[in-house]
């Protein structure tokens, strides 16, 4: 194969030590010669491996992704050395030959494909996205926290005999705070506790009263306490979150509002797309399904002897997936073309009965957003609904009314059509 790069480096990197290998022309079989080093993954040592690498006269370098541990090396390598390119590979694209594997053998294994320019770098993002994205995924940790600390005061309740979520939509409420606080300061009545609800919850006091009534004990009420405390806690720190995300996302304005011009995208949303993808999206990403793929959005190819097996997506960032899914199901609860797209696909996979077809269409519809996502950062304009009516509208009316009538007398009918007046 063809040599691209003269002079470049492949790094293995583990815990501890990366091992490095540096391919440039020599004395070897191939006119090409390999030299390996190890060094320590202090942040020191690491320097000097850069600089190691610059009297080498390296100019491209590859490493193996492996997570937290490829992010010290990658930034000591951006700081202390003068390359032209840095490269993060994906691990399944690099994997060495079976029964060759040592890191000395893995480093050289990559610089070898890095000298025939057979290695594409992952998306790495800049530092100030890569700051919000921190904050934002920490935030969803928390989020998820919160939401495992109601259901542990669910079961709390439920052993006490205490049924409001059998009632309520949610013992999260305004209405199930006030009840909870008061069976913690004693009460137990169950018709005083029930003329704590506020708002909507006040036609249902009759059925309250009767599910607040249980064996609510001292026990009960010291489990209770700590839930709601921790969970005051986790409140304090979505709010502290959220102020945070909201000062950090000031530089990213203008590709927020524009997203927020997407069905189904809030100001939330839309700053953790940013986060994930950053705000110049053409940069990292050349083609809309360039970033559907990158994602895991899109159907995967395995075809074998002329035959196509599975599609089967591949994992893609699991942390935009999530996000995509949430904002279609919300999209899906608009009017337009997202909406339309949606029950087409629903109707096409086996109705609204069936739970496989509704997930499957869901998945169309965060990849659809995902495609409109990329064309709007990449032109700058907002979000333009093809409407609701936008697949009835690409029909021929001579077409499908063939269709139809041909639907209909296989069905034994006898179909006479009078033009409309």
């Amino acid at each position: 194969m063809q040599v691209m790069f003269e002079r470049c480096a492949g790094i293995d990197v583990g815990k501890d030590v990366i091992a490095v290998a540096v391919r440039k022309p020599g004395k070897g079989p191939d006119g090409r010669v390999t030299v390996k080093r190890t060094y320590k993954t202090f942040y020191g040592v690491l320097a000097e491996a850069a600089k190691w690498l610059a009297s080498e006269g390296v100019t491209h370098v590859a490493m193996e992704a492996t997570g937290i541990y490829s992010m010290p090396v990658y930034h000591a390598l951006l700081e202390h050395g003068d390359f032209e390119k840095v490269l993060v590979c994906n691990a399944a694209h690099v994997k060495n030959v079976p029964g060759r594997k040592t890191d000395l053998a893995d480093a050289e294994w990559l610089a070898q494909l890095l000298e025939c320019g057979l290695l594409a770098g992952s998306f790495i993002p800049p530092a100030d996205v890569k700051a919000v994205r921190d904050v934002i995924r920490y935030r969803a940790k928390v989020a998820q926290q919160r939401v495992s600390e109601i259901a542990r005061l669910g079961n709390v309740l439920q052993d006490a005999g205490i049924k409001i979520d059998s009632v309520a939509s949610s013992i999260a409420t305004k209405s199930g705070r006030l009840m909870i606080e008061s069976l913690i300061d004693g009460e137990r009545r169950g018709e005083v506790l029930a003329e704590l609800a506020i708002g909507r919850m006040r036609p249902k006091i009759p059925d309250l009263s009767m599910a607040l009534e249980g064996r609510f004990g001292e026990h009960h009420a010291l489990m209770c306490r700590l839930h709601l405390d921790h969970l005051d806690h986790l409140d304090k720190m979505i709010a502290q979150l959220d102020a945070q995300v909201e000062a950090m996302m000031q530089p990213f304005r203008a590709a927020r509002d524009l997203l927020v011009t997407i069905p189904g995208l809030g100001p939330l949303s839309a700053a953790s797309v940013i986060s994930e993808i950053g705000a110049d999206v053409r940069e990292y990403f050349p083609s809309a399904a360039h970033l559907a793929s990158w994602a895991g959005l899109c159907p995967g190819n395995h075809e074998s002897a002329g035959k196509r097996h599975s599609g089967r997506r591949r994992h893609g960032n699991k942390s935009l997936q999530p996000v995509l899914v949430e904002c279609a199901w919300a999209a899906t609860r608009h009017d337009g073309y997202l909406k339309a797209l949606y029950h087409r696909h629903v109707m096409k996979w086996g109705g609204y009965r069936n739970p496989a077809a509704k997930n499957k269409a869901i998945i169309v519809v965060a990849h659809a957003i995902l495609v409109i996502t990329w064309h709007v950062l990449a032109t700058g304009n907002p979000y333009d609904d093809l409407g609701t009516d936008y697949f009835t509208r690409r029909l021929d009316p001579d077409r499908e009314a063939r269709r139809l009538i041909a639907k209909l007398e296989a069905l034994g009918h006898h179909v006479t059509l009078d033009s409309a007046a």
